[in-house]
């Protein structure tokens, strides 16, 4: 029986959380200086009771010290320090830290807690502003430094949320501003003192024969540790070097790496470009890899990577490449391509990179075009589908939905981007009554030149489908794959099979809350779907009127 994980990314998201909720207060607490020295002190107030009782210290110290050690957990567990620059961005910054905040804690929080004597404003900004003005230049990049760190963290952590694109632009002028405030406020402070210096006296220096050996301790503590973890991972490739391993993949190209490392670590470590969007987490399957040879008797699939693999169905030689660690020689080939036919458009931030959303579909093709188009000149033909397509264009858009593409006279439109799915599920029914309408004035328009009216067909589907840029070159666009889609796509197909103008899934009339018990119900088979999937036809789209 396998021992159980610990979940360490959740412990270090958590002690990441706390040192974040500190620096937010802190930086709160600078921004009064806007106000004045007075308002700083009233804050500090405030600030104490909550970061210097006794559970405040011991959460806030225990995290930093268990964020620092799970940052050199990370480094140790890393086969190779190839890696991408944000991700050894945040390590760097992660490790740099301790050494960057001691000479500001020994001048607040351990100078208070050996002596008694607690440093105010007035005193601690008239040595950074007034008397050392260069180590307040220094403290502040170091706090500057701890925010950006805490800013990534959080980017890494919410960024997958199909929440996030909404608030990025807040988050971010957020993340922008409380710096740059807590600055100006410290600044402000530092020029009330300078023009009254008589309104702030000097106290008395603090005495004390342990406050001198302290900071050398922690320096040399915190040193100590890294110099450790290096030293750790020296010997541990010196033993693994030992026993090598093989990795092949196309064109011939082979990594020779350590036991012990993933197929991802040794791609980066042969300089073999290989995609991985969540940086090696396991948090996407974008790194998976086809074993065509020397998967037998290779470790199993742990925990996270037998979800993952699951979630995408998978095929048996299909592996997280940032998981995956080889014991013996192993050919391999990479499923994303990063050549010029594979899926480099997965370059951008957010949405770009997918991700896995429930959104509404709304399918709709026009009937017998075909036969239409045979009939008039190629100008008459593209003005009436140009007519056409603005027609559905708008009604998507004024129903709060976004065209997916046109396909030749089909269209594909999502809804709930940016909404829940009840909400996108009414906003694709919204659609298609406006759809219907928009066709009706369009034949009554141009009644003179159709010999028949135009008349169309429509799906309604809602599930869970991955969205993100793809494409190639020019062709990128945000588009969405996945069952929910193809689904989608075969109840239009019905549509046209049985004449009727919609078919509705089950699925979206629940999120849409509609009542259509006294319709006909069918069940549909979905070519490559193992459930067959539960419809309501619509013959005419105007019946629905009364029902939404």
């Amino acid at each position: 029986m396998p021992r159980p994980q610990l979940p360490w990314r959740e412990i270090r998201l958590a002690s990441g959380l706390v040192l974040a909720a500190f620096l937010l207060t802190h930086f709160s607490n600078h921004a009064l200086g806007l106000v004045s020295i007075e308002a700083m002190e009233a804050g500090r107030a405030w600030f104490n009771r909550l970061w210097r009782n006794p559970i405040g210290t011991i959460l806030l110290y225990g995290s930093l010290l268990l964020h620092f050690l799970l940052a050199l957990q990370a480094l140790y567990r890393r086969r190779t320090l190839r890696m991408p620059v944000r991700e050894a961005s945040q390590l760097a910054l992660g490790l740099s830290l301790p050494f960057l905040l001691i000479g500001h804690v020994m001048g607040t929080r351990v100078e208070w807690a050996v002596t008694g004597q607690d440093s105010g404003y007035p005193e601690v900004v008239r040595n950074l502003w007034l008397l050392n003005p260069d180590f307040g230049v220094r403290q502040a990049a170091v706090l500057v430094i701890a925010w950006l760190h805490g800013c990534l963290g959080i980017y890494f952590w919410l960024r997958p949320k199909p929440w996030f694109p909404a608030w990025a632009l807040l988050l971010y002028t957020g993340a922008i501003l409380i710096p740059i405030l807590a600055l100006l406020g410290f600044a402000g402070a530092g020029r009330e003192i300078a023009e009254a210096p008589e309104r702030f006296p000097i106290p008395a220096p603090p005495e004390s024969d342990l406050l001198p050996l302290i900071s050398p301790g922690l320096y040399a503590f915190f040193g100590g540790l890294l110099a450790a973890t290096i030293a750790g991972r020296i010997i541990r490739s010196a033993n693994l070097w030992s026993r090598r391993v093989q990795i092949r993949y196309p064109n011939d190209q082979v990594a020779t790496v350590p036991h012990g490392f993933s197929v991802l670590e040794a791609s980066r470590t042969a300089g073999i470009p290989h995609i991985s969007v969540c940086g090696g987490r396991g948090r996407c399957s974008t790194c998976r890899v086809r074993v065509i040879d020397g998967l037998e008797n290779q470790p199993p699939p742990a925990a996270q990577e037998r979800g993952t693999l699951a979630r995408i169905k998978a095929g048996p030689n299909v592996r997280l490449a940032c998981q995956f660690r080889p014991t013996h020689h192993v050919t391999v080939v990479p499923i994303l391509s990063t050549g010029r036919n594979g899926v480099t458009a997965l370059v951008h931030a957010g949405r770009a990179q997918g991700q896995e959303r429930e959104v509404a579909v709304l399918f709709c093709d026009l009937r017998g075009f075909t036969g239409l188009t045979e009939t008039r000149l190629p100008f008459d033909t593209v003005f009436i589908l140009n007519r056409y397509f603005e027609v559905v264009g708008e009604a998507v858009e004024d129903a709060g939905g976004y065209i997916d593409k046109f396909i030749g006279d089909g269209v594909l439109a999502l809804f709930g981007l940016r909404t829940t799915p009840q909400e996108g599920a009414r906003q694709a029914l919204d659609a298609a009554l406006r759809i219907k309408a928009g066709l009706a004035r369009l034949n009554e328009d141009y009644a003179s030149e159709f010999e028949h009216p135009l008349r169309i067909a429509m799906s309604l589907h809602a599930g869970p489908a991955i969205v993100g840029q793809m494409g190639y070159g020019q062709a990128t666009s945000l588009t969405a794959v996945g069952d929910t889609i193809n689904a989608a796509s075969r109840l239009e197909g019905l549509a046209k099979e049985l004449d009727v103008e919609l078919v509705i899934s089950e699925d979206l009339a629940t999120r849409a809350g509609l009542d259509l018990s006294n319709r006909n119900h069918q069940i549909v088979s979905i070519r490559g779907r193992a459930a067959p999937l539960g419809s309501w036809i619509i013959p005419e789209v105007g019946s629905l009127m009364s029902s939404s």
